[in-house]
């Protein structure tokens, strides 16, 4: 079921599956974008919500938009803004036209509807960008998730009836030529199986040049998110990118990745990073342990990266135990490191005819084929 593909940008090509650095505010925390491009970072995620509070949409399109804003050459892609305001709780009201709420920094009021997150995204310039959404609560009732489900659904089409109508107004439009950004659409509808198909159908109905799926990682059991996706995928055109949505763990992406997704996204391997998580080919380490004061082995024996090569992990431990900015720096660019390199591998694997297993592991044969899928 896994697939190797294209994906043809105005910012340069993606090879796929591919997971997607997560950089908030035009910024992956604590890695330069010389570094991000020496890792071989394909594409960047931004988050639409945060950027436009700090420093403004409107900012970002008069110096460019996010490329030139940030000085970054290659792809990205934005979030709608969904997700962080629906993880806002108490601070937004969801109507039919749109959702309401408090800015999380100085408790402004603020609106997002489908049309205005469609103005703001175009105006920071990304290559790809989503659909606006809402986020389904975990748990929810059946009642429910069908009602968020079908205003997903009514969002939609408001989203890309007014991208089509807009969609020239991209600040790089004149630099990069006749090349436009994509909009995908969200299937929603819960942990319901049946509301994901009918979800994905309609999706499909209204028509996108890719697809992603929402509404996970929200609480759920792993094994439910696993189940969902899997039977979500039984209805997404195969011709057509599969994003699916802040999801996962090392392990994770190499499963997700296996099972046909060609694109994913996680705050994970930064995250961790800053909390002196770092994973390895061995498992996971936490580099904060007293254990590790007199190590002089390098962090991960199997691993290239400019950090295992050069520092020990009593060193690494040192700096987080000295609370040194450096610690975050080089912690994030080993996970970051570790997560692109386990994505190569799964790349290499599948025209070979291989299904990857544990990260940066053994394989075992599949019958898994290549897929070219353009956008």
């Amino acid at each position: 079921m896994a697939r190797a593909g294209r994906l043809i940008t105005p910012h340069g090509a993606v090879e796929t599956p591919v997971f997607m650095p997560v950089g908030t505010l035009a910024s992956v925390k604590g890695v330069s974008q010389d570094i991000l491009e020496e890792l071989g970072v394909q594409i960047l995620l931004g988050n639409t919500y945060h950027l436009y509070l700090r420093p403004g949409v409107e900012q970002v399109r008069k110096l460019g938009g996010l490329h030139r804003f940030m000085a970054w050459p290659r792809a990205i892609l934005t979030d709608s803004g969904g997700f962080q305001v629906f993880s806002l709780t108490d601070l937004r009201k969801v109507t039919e036209e749109g959702v309401t709420f408090r800015s999380h920094l100085d408790g402004s009021s603020h609106f997002f509807s489908p049309e205005s997150a469609m103005d703001a995204q175009i105006g920071l310039g990304a290559d790809i960008i989503m659909a606006f959404d809402e986020c389904t609560e975990y748990p929810a009732d059946r009642e429910r998730m069908r009602a968020s489900m079908e205003l997903t659904l009514r969002w939609a089409e408001r989203s890309k009836k007014h991208f089509e109508e807009h969609k020239n107004e991209v600040p790089w439009r004149n630099h990069v030529g006749a090349a436009a950004q994509s909009l995908f659409g969200i299937v929603q509808g819960g942990m319901d199986r049946a509301l994901r198909k009918e979800s994905a159908e309609r999706t499909i109905e209204i028509g996108f040049p890719g697809y992603a799926i929402g509404g996970l990682s929200v609480g759920e059991p792993r094994a439910l998110t696993r189940e969902v996706v899997e039977s979500t995928l039984e209805y997404l055109p195969t011709d057509k990118p599969r994003y699916l949505m802040g999801v996962g763990t090392p392990e994770e992406i190499v499963e997700y990745a296996n099972l046909g997704i060609d694109m994913m996204d996680c705050v994970l391997p930064t995250r961790a990073a800053r909390h002196g998580l770092l994973f390895t080919s061995e498992g996971k380490i936490s580099i904060k342990q007293a254990r590790y004061a007199g190590d002089e082995a390098p962090l991960d024996p199997n691993c290239g990266c400019r950090v295992c090569q050069r520092y020990s992990r009593a060193y690494l431990r040192h700096l987080y135990a000295s609370n040194e900015v450096l610690a975050q720096v080089l912690n994030t660019v080993h996970n970051l490191s570790f997560y692109l390199d386990t994505m190569r591998a799964v790349r290499h694997s599948i025209p070979l005819g291989k299904e990857t297993g544990s990260p940066c592991v053994q394989s075992h044969n599949s019958s898994a084929s290549p897929v070219r899928v353009r956008s």
